[in-house]
């Protein structure tokens, strides 16, 4: 029986993860994590571009050399 439990979050399940998470790391860690998880977004979309960047220009090496 698959059910998708996703389409059943409410605002009080919204809620206690919350409060689960001010429970574990408190309100000073909170902002200190999110500045981490932001920081590596970013640094994981630049890489992306990077990797983005190489594969076109190896794809135009490739064509130069046809």
């Amino acid at each position: 029986m698959n059910i998708v439990l996703l389409g059943f979050i409410g605002p009080w399940q919204i809620g206690l993860i919350v409060a689960i998470v001010l429970l574990l790391f408190g309100g000073k860690k909170i902002p200190q994590l999110m500045r981490g998880v932001g920081s590596g977004i970013k640094e994981f979309k630049d890489g992306m571009k990077e990797g983005e960047d190489a594969a076109k220009s190896e794809e135009k090496e490739t064509e130069k050399l046809k």
